[in-house]
């Protein structure tokens, strides 16, 4: 693969997740914001492409092949994945962090204000997406797997009672949008989640479990965003 400056940064990632890491270190989003060049991204930072484009041929030239292909999952197939390892997951973690962030927000505030915005952030995050992903749960995802049904039986496919699959993947990426934004903010509050020298071990345990968190849910939408939406747009393109 020849990666120029021109090269869509989510599809890319989406093309060969090697690249992940790389984007990562450099602190570019590819989940929420992978929609853009690898030259707009390296602009906004003051990034050198160059060098950029460099690692990223490395990282595609590598002899690690761990990487899961999940542009060749069924769609059906990747929504039941989503579903059940990531939206799990935000549900089994948002339980043991709020107790967590609750405490160390009380112990801790007084010397680290910053906390308070932070356990605010994360109970806005842990709300909002409990929502957004019981939309998807109840409305999108079902959609998708009647997609490909009439795809697979020849059947016809009959729009949902919601209207295009598009126009709620429209608000599910602007759901997404604001969650990283939320994200990237307690990221920056914490220092990229480091403690700080008077730390206990909750404090530490709880900074180690939103960065987790984040960690995670950069997949969970980058799956979303630059897999699973677009060839769901298409697909339905192709049954109307």
């Amino acid at each position: 693969m020849n990666i120029t400056q021109n090269n869509n940064i989510g599809q890319l990632v989406a093309l060969d997740y090697r690249t992940a890491p790389v984007f990562k270190r450099y602190g570019i989003d590819f989940c929420c914001n992978g929609n853009r060049s690898i030259a707009d991204a390296c602009a906004g930072k003051e990034i050198d492409s160059n060098q950029l484009i460099t690692q990223l041929q490395q990282a595609i030239q590598s002899n690690d092949n761990t990487g899961t292909d999940y542009r060749s999952w069924p769609l059906d197939l990747l929504a039941d994945y989503i579903e059940k390892k990531h939206h799990r997951y935000v549900t089994t973690r948002i339980q043991e962090i709020t107790p967590f962030m609750e405490k160390v927000a009380r112990v801790h505030g007084e010397r680290h204000p910053e906390l308070i915005e932070v356990e605010q952030l994360f109970y806005a995050t842990a709300g909002n997406l409990t929502a957004h992903m019981k939309k998807e749960e109840l409305m999108l995802f079902p959609a998708i797997r009647k997609m490909v049904k009439a795809q697979e039986s020849g059947e016809t496919y009959n729009m949902p009672s919601f209207g295009s699959v598009q126009g709620i993947i429209a608000e599910m990426h602007t759901e997404h949008d604001a969650e990283g934004e939320r994200l990237r903010t307690i990221d920056k509050l914490t220092d990229n989640y480091t403690p700080p020298f008077d730390a206990c071990n909750t404090y530490r345990v709880t900074l180690a479990l939103l960065k987790e968190f984040e960690e995670d849910l950069h997949m969970h939408i980058h799956l979303e965003n630059n897999i699973l939406f677009p060839k769901a747009i298409e697909l339905e393109k192709k049954l109307l």
